[in-house]
């Protein structure tokens, strides 16, 4: 459908669709006019949806790149010790998570189209800093690390993605637009891992073409590229809240779900990127399995499970309250460690991907619900409205959860450095999940407390 262009003198009220201008600027974008919305707003709407979730997409695989490569390395002839695989593994995680800071603003500053196309472009920096670095088993392991933290850029790519798809959908529908976002985008982690293994071994008989898991993305990223730029569209009308985004750093609950989400999201990217090491080192014999030509790991199975159950986590948490079905998630975290502890002593792998993707789907409900209780706990404060403050949050929230993809590599690091596994880094974790339980309970459950008659 053609966008009408109006006149000069238009109006936004006489507008059926929003004005065009060059560069894909819309003007008077409203997705709450429901004459606009059933005239052409929708299929705006959902054009840009595509796009962004395709692009986020493939900003979660190559955040996660490192996560299967680092399995392969030895294969390849690089000789690093544990300690610095797990600082390969982690440091994209810390990078992707300081990130999404500015790139939560950078929507409102550049425009929604104009930065899915420079965060897209930026994807191409660590896809071919891969290949080259591993194409070379003298690469130091500094400059490794180094070509490691530029897959950081793909995880900045959720907070843009998320900032921008929130203004082009109306608030009944905006909940399942940005689910289907999320989801859309851990699915690529899940990819990463499915497709890497496969493609450095097809044709490669004995020996592994490790530069293909960086140059096998670049067609995409490019198609993504352009898909961006010829069919997404910047909102003149989305303007960064900054006076909300003061305020918001002054409520006691940014910072309580802040380290919930730590817990739920953390978990979900952060053992995703220590999954394939986990089982290459408890597991040998499962790291891989033989089909024809290729290689196939059963990795990629605890991101798939985790994504897909996002949005079912908050289907739920409308029905159930986010706050009660966090709290199950937490104590459904702290089984799955624990269950992954006696698997490992067992020598069950069967028992442990089991015991990996029951953790990945606790994750997975675990983030939709915690997001979900975000619009339940802001109240107005000096003037800025409940809603304001709520939508300020996403992309704090979302990135300070993002740490916990740097905190759980290096806790297993520790773990495996001071006693050579990793009981008692899945101990600790137990540990952490119980008193985010707790946590729940007490801030938003518990009877007598603030938040309890409120059904957060």
């Amino acid at each position: 459908m053609a966008l009408d262009t109006g006149s000069a003198t238009a109006t936004p009220t006489q507008l059926k669709v929003p004005a065009t201008r060059p560069g894909r600027w819309l003007d008077h974008y409203d997705p709450e006019d429901e004459e606009q919305w059933a005239a052409g707003g929708r299929g705006i709407a959902y054009r840009n949806l595509r796009w962004s979730i395709f692009t986020e997409f493939l900003g979660f695989v190559v955040w996660g790149l490192w996560s299967i490569v680092v399995v392969s390395l030895p294969r390849a002839g690089f000789t690093f010790t544990t300690s610095e695989v797990f600082w390969l593994i982690s440091v994209p995680s810390l990078v992707g998570a300081t990130m999404r800071f500015p790139y939560t603003f950078a929507v409102a500053k550049f425009g929604g189209r104009n930065w899915t196309i420079v965060s897209g472009l930026l994807l191409l920096i660590p896809s071919i800093g891969l290949a080259v670095a591993v194409s070379n088993p003298a690469t130091p392991f500094w400059q490794m690390l180094l070509i490691a933290a530029t897959a950081g850029l793909g995880g900045g790519n959720f907070a843009s993605s998320m900032a921008n798809i929130t203004y082009f959908f109306p608030r009944a529908e905006k909940g399942w637009a940005l689910g289907l976002n999320a989801a859309g985008g851990n699915l690529g982690a899940s990819m990463g891992q499915l497709v890497v293994p496969i493609v450095i071994t097809l044709g490669a008989a004995s020996m592994i073409n490790l530069p293909v898991a960086g140059l096998v993305w670049i067609p995409l990223i490019i198609v993504a590229v352009i898909g961006a730029w010829r069919r997404m569209d910047n909102l003149s009308g989305a303007r960064s809240d900054f006076a909300a985004s003061l305020a918001v750093l002054r409520q006691p609950h940014l910072w309580v779900i802040s380290f919930l989400y730590i817990g739920t999201f953390g978990s979900f990217i952060g053992f995703a990127g220590v999954f394939p090491k986990l089982i290459s080192d408890a597991f040998p014999a499962y790291s891989g399995f033989q089909v024809g030509a290729a290689t196939v790991s059963l990795a990629f199975l605890g991101a798939l499970v985790g994504s897909l159950a996002r949005p079912l986590g908050g289907r739920l948490s409308d029905r159930l309250g986010g706050a009660r079905l966090t709290a199950v998630s937490f104590a459904a975290l702290a089984l799955g460690v624990l269950g992954a502890i006696f698997a490992i002593k067992s020598g069950s792998f069967w028992i442990f991907l089991a015991c990996f993707c029951f953790l990945f789907i606790a994750t997975g409900v675990g983030n939709g619900s915690t997001y979900r209780m975000l619009p339940a706990v802001f109240h107005s404060s000096e003037g800025v409205t409940g809603a304001r403050l709520a939508a300020a949050s996403l992309g704090i929230v979302s990135a300070i959860g993002a740490y916990g993809g740097f905190v759980i590599p290096q806790v297993l690091r520790i773990s495996y450095e001071q006693t050579g596994g990793y009981d008692l880094a899945f101990g600790c974790f137990a540990g952490a999940y119980l008193i985010m339980l707790v946590v729940t309970w007490a801030c938003y459950l518990r009877r007598g407390s603030a938040m309890a008659g409120q059904r957060i």
